[in-house]
């Protein structure tokens, strides 16, 4: 952008936008929503101070946030405004979260919260159980939680809100997304990277997100960067990162109002213009040039609003000789000794009759005509949009049937194939049946998760300059590629969080990145899931490629499976897992994922070509029942067998199956069952997870009494945490991921974690009753055909023959 049209977008703003008795009714609004603010940090009782306060009218313990709470209200009535003038579709989200009571203040005042949760009503009682209910037992939480309506995350943990605002906006053309950050929150890796996301939005086809960087000077209990450094330092930050910034400032009231509504005015004529110009450019953003037609730049510069008013802005100036307002005194309760000490009270009852309730509410505690008229009607409020209720606008995806990708198979375990390369081929079709509500996200790793067919029909979305070099970018596309595994998530989440659905491919070890991320969503859908007027939404969708097993280019900091433990530490009923052995399982595990509602589902497979196993009906069988024998695999002739070898995971597969056929050739009379786990689940007792089996059906599979040796794709602790209450939990060996690894030969990798095939038939040899002394000469044979294997690796850099292509016999 150039100087004269920065010039000229200060210029622009109206000095005076709002007539007198607009100001006032605005002003009278912001007042309001400080004052049930306040009333929530605070009050159990008297709500509308008809008595003079008391201790026994504030509550005991006193919790919430009111520092960044005035300047979020703030926002709230001056984009009400524009939502009622302009016919705006918009959502706002609460980069800082904790200033829950704010939130929770507008949605009342909106009659919304009110609608929702009918015992708090536009009343003097229904006021009482709204200061009541919060940050109170049997209330609801400090932070901007599933409980508020028009929230789509908690906020309770700092960072996501800009990545959420670009996830709401993908696709979602008319709708804008005020997102409100936090100056602390803009410290935080995942924000300052998610400025950025402005590259990958297309006028045309997705929203607007307006960030609002709230720059109140202070985090708990330190100042923040970007309220200290400079002026020219700060603006060049957010020209740099593509945006037009408009700063509002000030401690007057009056003034702070009349700029915010001149600055808004000009933020959203500025916001149409480019939607305009975009599609009035033949209605279709697919080329750089098309947008230049227009006489705007290739990549739109979208405005930004630095709003800088004091920290607890109109709370109390000073407590206990200490100044507070403007500091970070006020970040959470200004006021701490209430019950106490009387001069605490006496301020607290000064600070809320500052804001002259009288005016604000009747006599029956409804708020007045004046305010009621202020903020938009029916679904234009921002806390009744269905877009913040997700699933009110969700849409059935169009499945093409995933039978028809299969692997045709010759026999078991002896045809070989590529089980993402073969999913790729159905997300193609996946994304091209669904061109407005499926994405692809993944941080540069779609073509390496060999998912690469997904850019036979659509391209990776980028706003940005385009090079003759470059391969599938396009200002339009379906493949969201960013090498942030933060901004992958947090758009994730946002578009699913909004009513579409997604998958995120990722390396398993790096998965690790967006651990907190995904506790902070699994958390919202457990809350939301008990909220009757929240919808569920599309299931989050992780597929975890690369994985720990196969290291052929990488090395020891590529070795992590242990996102899937992590996973497994939340609710039943929330978390899926599943460990697909081949193409035609993944294919099913997936059009299952795909299909499902308010889970998490994190799916686990290579990407290598390996041996397939099941024909396509013998895999949708497979995946239905989670886990079974396969027969084809075992010598136990449907008799009591006198091992399990179980196995989960398409690695840990392979060396079963191999060491299935070893004991076969070398033990004969020995009778061995191979069961094979897809959904991990399955292992836990009905009374843990829905999935769960029971008893008597676990027994029958895995037997009451007799050795089983179970190699595992992750870490082997995890398998005992799921089994622990089983029968023969004490005869369950595992063999898995121990921290061993380097960049190696795949066989040589399972040799250093001791899962190859030769040493579980060591492990079988050492644990099946009488077999040992009997076999000992076939355990020396394992302990020299491991070191045989280990001496090719390291002098032919490969693996041996025998090993490298062997198959099950035929």
């Amino acid at each position: 952008m150039d100087t004269s049209r920065e010039d000229s977008a200060r210029s622009d703003l109206a000095a005076a936008p709002l007539a007198d008795d607009e100001l006032a009714r605005i002003d009278a609004y912001w007042r309001a929503a400080n004052y049930l603010t306040v009333g929530q940090i605070y009050l159990l009782d008297n709500p509308l101070l008809r008595e003079p306060l008391r201790p026994e009218h504030v509550k005991p313990r006193l919790l919430g946030h009111w520092g960044t709470s005035p300047g979020l209200s703030l926002i709230y009535a001056h984009l009400n405004r524009c939502i009622a003038e302009r016919d705006l579709d918009m959502i706002y989200i609460a980069g800082p979260g904790h200033g829950g009571p704010a939130l929770v203040a507008n949605t009342w005042l909106e009659g919304t919260f009110p609608e929702l949760h009918p015992s708090v009503d536009h009343s003097e009682e229904g006021m009482r159980h709204l200061f009541r209910q919060f940050s109170f037992p049997g209330g609801i939480p400090s932070h901007v939680a599933a409980d508020v309506p028009g929230s789509i995350h908690e906020g309770g943990e700092l960072g996501y809100s800009l990545a959420h605002a670009y996830g709401a906006a993908f696709d979602n053309p008319d709708l804008t997304v005020a997102c409100v950050i936090g100056d602390g929150e803009a410290e935080t890796g995942p924000l300052a990277a998610s400025w950025m996301s402005n590259v990958f939005l297309n006028p045309v086809s997705d929203g607007t997100v307006l960030p609002i960087l709230h720059l109140n000077g202070y985090k708990i209990a330190n100042p923040t960067v970007f309220a200290r450094i400079s002026d020219e330092d700060r603006m060049s930050f957010f020209r740099g990162a593509g945006y037009e910034p408009f700063l509002v400032e000030g401690d007057d009231p009056a003034a702070v109002h009349q700029l915010m509504a001149a600055t808004f005015d000009a933020c959203f004529d500025r916001i149409a213009e480019i939607r305009a110009a975009a599609r009035r450019s033949t209605g279709k953003f697919t080329a750089p040039q098309a947008f230049a037609e227009s006489g705007a730049p290739v990549r739109p510069r979208w405005p930004m609003v630095i709003l800088r008013t004091p920290k607890g802005w109109t709370g109390p100036s000073e407590v206990d000789g200490v100044p507070v307002e403007g500091t970070w005194r006020a970040h959470q309760v200004p006021l701490s000794k209430v019950r106490t000490d009387p001069e605490h009270l006496a301020m607290l009852e000064a600070w809320m009759r500052s804001y002259r309730p009288e005016e604000l509410f009747d006599a029956t505690g409804k708020p007045v005509p004046e305010l009621l008229g202020l903020h938009p009607r029916g679904a234009a409020r921002m806390s009744a949009n269905p877009h913040a209720n997700g699933g009110l606008v969700l849409r059935d995806l169009v499945l093409p049937d995933y039978r028809e990708y299969g692997v045709a198979t010759e026999g078991h375990g002896r045809t070989v194939g590529e089980a993402t390369r073969t999913l790729g081929t159905w997300l193609r079709d996946v994304i091209a049946a669904n061109p407005d509500r499926f994405r692809l996200f993944g941080p540069d790793e779609v073509e390496s998760n060999r998912l690469g067919a997904a850019f036979e029909t659509t391209d990776r979305q980028w706003g940005a300059e385009i090079l003759p070099t470059d391969e599938h970018q396009a200002p339009q596309g379906r493949v969201m590629e960013v090498l942030s595994e933060h901004l992958c998530e947090g758009w994730l989440e946002g578009y699913l969080l909004t009513g579409r659905h997604g998958l995120f491919t990722s390396y398993e070890a790096f998965i690790h990145i967006i651990d907190s991320m995904f506790n902070q969503h699994a958390k919202w859908l457990d809350a939301s899931g008990d909220i009757e007027w929240r919808r569920p939404i599309a299931s989050l969708n992780y597929l975890l490629s690369s994985h720990v097993w196969r290291q052929d280019h990488n090395g020891f900091s590529h070795q992590d499976p242990g996102f899937i433990d992590h996973v497994m530490n939340k609710k039943a009923d929330i978390v899926r897992v599943y460990l697909p052995p081949d193409a035609n399982t993944l294919l099913s595990t997936m059009d299952h994922c795909l299909r499902s509602r308010q889970y998490v589902n994190v799916v686990v497979a290579g990407k290598q070509p390996a041996l397939q196993y099941t024909g396509m009906d013998e895999a949708v069988r497979h995946c239905e029942r989670g886990l079974g024998i396969w027969e084809w695999a075992s010598s136990d002739d449907g008799a009591e067998p006198d091992v399990v070898l179980a196995c989960a995971g398409d690695v840990p597969t392979l060396e079963v199956l191999a060491a299935a056929d070893l004991l076969r050739q070398t033990v004969p009379r020995l009778k061995v069952r191979v069961v094979n786990v897809v959904d991990l689940m399955r292992l836990q007792p009905e009374s843990e997870h829905p999935h769960g089996l029971g008893d008597r059906q676990f027994d029958t599979i895995f037997t009451a009494d007799k050795p089983v040796v179970f190699a595992f794709h992750g870490y082997p602790t995890l398998i005992h945490r799921l089994t622990y209450r089983r029968t023969n939990h004490d005869n369950i060996h595992v063999r898995g991921y121990k921290e061993e690894g380097t960049t190696t030969t795949p066989f040589d990798m399972v040799m250093l974690n001791d899962l190859d095939r030769y040493r579980l038939v060591m492990d079988v040899i050492d644990r099946v009753p009488g077999l040992g002394a009997n076999a000992a000469g076939l355990r020396q044979r394992m302990v020299d055909a491991r070191h045989a294997a280990r001496e090719h690796t390291r002098t032919y850099g490969e693996d041996l023959p025998d090993v490298a292509d062997w198959s099950w016999p035929g």
